[in-house]
């Protein structure tokens, strides 16, 4: 009976959940961005380059997330 090989669970859960925070994170900053510009149409382009660097920092956790589980995916350090 072979072994059973954890590395393709662990790949998936590390892109997974960061991709799942990511998309709701993003989600919702989009619509607090979408509520704060019907309130006060005025500060719209102050609210989008906030929004703007938000997502960037979200998004960018969730690409070296994607990166780092890449990378045990296919040069495995735990063998």
């Amino acid at each position: 009976m072979p072994a059973f090989d954890s590395l393709p669970l662990a790949v998936a859960l590390l892109i997974g959940i960061p991709a799942f925070g990511s998309c709701l994170g993003i989600g919702l900053a989009s619509m607090k961005l979408l509520e704060g510009i019907a309130r006060q149409p005025e500060i719209a382009p102050d609210l989008q380059t906030k929004y703007f660097l938000a997502v960037g920092v979200t998004d960018g956790a969730f690409i070296i997330a994607t990166g780092i589980g890449l990378w045990f995916a296919t040069a495995n350090p735990f063998k």
